[in-house]
């Protein structure tokens, strides 16, 4: 009997351990479970932020379009980009497409990247001409614009594509406010030096930066040695001038008075960014002499026509006499090459 309570009260421990082993191991399951379902969660919230952002590609090399075979050809059009159909038109009328196109912005502006982009993909190079009407240049020298500066210095660099800038242009004259009558010539160089350090910070390599004073003949007492940054902080010496009925009729009197004056203190290669000539039977000539003119320096890199009316009428899509004189000019192989 005594043995027969024996077997039955180890019977129910067996069964209690048996009992007790199988919950054990359904709660283990439940444990097992939530700890993967808690790392699968961790895992997918971190997935983005644990995957390394991908590196930026190295900045446009510009080395090639510093100094290339040939001349540039170029054009500034209102509204050109965005509406490349302006430029093809412009082409098809003289006869050359163009591998610089100006841009026009304000300094409070955005970078234009849809405009450079469009400019670029059409095989040129977009000349953002960045105009600081509201800042005084000693407060972006002194560091105030400096948010806005990096931010479009930034632009420039995602965008990554060869842009020329020209900065405050024509700051020997007196009809911009940037210009001598409200600014001293340490205040454009402090403010230029000071934007290029900025666009190196922000890794900006792919501009091209281009000095660019008005030809001298209307202020022929103001010195440009004051004005200029440095070799250091140019790339190219940009030039405006335009041919006018009471003005030098030239290129030798319209422009090599100011390049002789430069060229004391640089060696740097020159290019006419805003040019044209005014409306008269003076005007294929006028044409005809620029792009000679042109032509014939080395360290000449090309020209921008501006067509577009301004002080003057200097667009010259209706002026037949002037388009012809500008095909024949421009068929000329040494302007115009594809920017790549």
């Amino acid at each position: 009997m005594k043995s027969r309570h024996i077997v039955v009260a180890l019977a129910i421990v067996a069964l209690a351990v048996s009992e007790y082993a199988l919950v054990s191991q359904l709660n283990m399951s439940k444990v097992l479970k939530s700890v993967a379902g808690q790392q699968t969660a961790v895992a997918a919230s971190a997935g983005p932020e644990a995957s390394p952002s991908p590196t930026p590609p190295p900045p446009y090399d510009i080395t090639h379009l510093l100094t290339p075979d040939k001349k540039y050809l170029g054009v500034a059009i209102n509204g050109a980009p965005p509406d490349m159909n302006k430029i093809e038109k412009w082409a098809g009328s003289v006869g050359k497409q163009p591998n610089l196109i100006a841009i026009y912005e304000s300094f409070d502006d955005k970078f234009a990247v849809s405009e450079a982009r469009k400019a670029y993909q059409y095989g040129a190079l977009p000349v953002i001409r960045w105009e600081p009407f509201k800042p005084k240049l000693a407060d972006i020298a002194a560091g105030k614009q400096d948010a806005y500066i990096l931010e479009f210095a930034k632009a420039v660099r995602t965008l990554n594509v060869p842009i020329v800038l020209t900065f405050a242009h024509e700051m020997n004259g007196d009809w911009y406010p940037w210009g001598r009558q409200r600014n001293k010539p340490a205040d454009f160089v402090a403010a230029w030096r000071h934007i290029h350090g900025l666009f190196a910070k922000a890794d900006a390599t792919n501009v091209i930066w281009a000095w660019t004073p008005n030809v001298i003949n209307p202020m022929p007492n103001v010195k440009l040695k004051p004005y200029y940054p440095g070799d250091k902080y140019v790339h190219w010496i940009g030039i405006d001038g335009y041919y006018t009925r009471k003005g030098k009729k030239t290129f030798g009197t319209l422009f090599e008075p100011t390049l002789d004056q430069i060229r004391e203190f640089t060696k740097k290669p020159f290019l006419i960014v805003e040019t044209a000539a005014e409306p008269g039977s003076a005007r294929p000539d006028h044409i005809s002499d620029l792009f000679e003119g042109v032509a014939d320096r080395s360290d000449m890199l090309g020209l921008i026509w501006f067509n577009n009316d301004g002080s003057g009428d200097w667009n010259i899509d209706e002026d037949t006499a002037a388009i012809r004189s500008f095909r024949s000019e421009a068929k000329s192989p040494v302007y115009g090459f594809q920017v790549k």
